[in-house]
This record gives structure tokens, C-alpha cells and sequence, in this order.
């Protein structure tokens, strides 16, 4: 298991334990808690050492509070659109031309990206809505998928 997957799996079971709500104000300095005792733990050779501590908080935070592999295309200002045609299509519109990206997402990503857009949308998706386009809080995010 690499450094990013421990961190975030020892993340959420704090967060769990905590019984705490996500949000970005208390997320990072939970996941940087998390950081320390894994540096502590990676000088003892008990799991791998890690190279770029921001870059991870960084990855984390996205995965568990934002949108995963997606969230630094919302946060670029020059990304009009996104939109998730499989796991391994993911679009943006960028100055008004579409272009594929080279994001691939796993079925729980993919999953879990939806659930959170459609959280915030109030929007569903189910065998009587198998498409749906909820706008996220930039109103640049998209996704179109339908339940297996």
C-alpha cells in the first residue's frame, strides 16, 4: 500500500473516531496529525518514507473532502467545464474546446465523486434518473452517469 492510501484510510478512521463533520478548516490540520505520526513511523522503517508532505495533505484533502483526482481541474480558473463520460473519459472544456484528459478513475472514485456532486446539488441518480448534470459550488462541474 503506498503513503497517500495509508494516510487517507488513517484519516477517515480519525475522522470517524472524532465523529467529526469534514470541512476544510478542520480537515488539513487533522490530516497533517496524521502526516506526523506516519513520518515518526516511516524513520522506523515501518512504512515508506514520504518525500513531498504538502503535495500529500494536499492529495488527501481532495480525496476525502473534495473531489478526488478531479478537484485541481475545479480549482483552475481556466477550466470551464468537466465532465465524466467513463473512468477513463474525463473531459474538460478549456476556452471553449473540449479535450481529454489523462485522469483514469477507479468505479469507487467515480462513485464517490457523484455521490458528493449530487450531495451538494440535491439531485439523484437512480434507474428512474440515469443521467444527471449537477453543478457543483464553482458551477463548472458536471458528470453524467448512470447506476449499475
Amino acid at each position: 500500500m503506498d503513503a497517500a492510501t495509508i494516510i487517507e484510510a488513517e484519516s477517515r478512521e480519525l475522522i470517524r473516531r472524532r465523529g467529526l463533520d469534514v470541512h476544510a478548516d478542520q480537515l488539513e490540520p487533522l490530516i497533517r496529525e496524521v502526516v506526523a505520526d506516519y513520518d515518526r513511523r516511516s524513520s522506523s522503517g515501518e512504512v515508506p518514507v514520504l518525500h513531498d508532505d504538502d503535495t500529500l495533505v494536499a492529495q488527501v484533502a481532495a480525496r476525502i473532502g473534495g473531489f478526488g483526482p478531479l478537484q485541481e481541474m475545479l480549482d483552475d480558473p481556466g477550466v470551464e467545464e468537466i465532465w465524466l463520460n467513463s473512468p477513463s473519459q474525463v473531459f474538460v472544456a478549456r476556452n471553449g474546446r473540449s479535450e481529454l484528459t489523462t485522469i483514469v478513475l477507479t468505479d469507487d472514485e467515480v462513485r464517490g465523486i457523484v455521490e458528493r456532486m449530487l450531495v451538494s446539488s440535491g439531485r439523484r441518480l437512480d434507474m428512474s434518473s440515469p443521467f444527471v448534470g449537477p453543478c457543483c459550488r464553482t458551477v463548472r462541474a458536471c458528470t453524467s452517469s448512470s447506476p449499475r
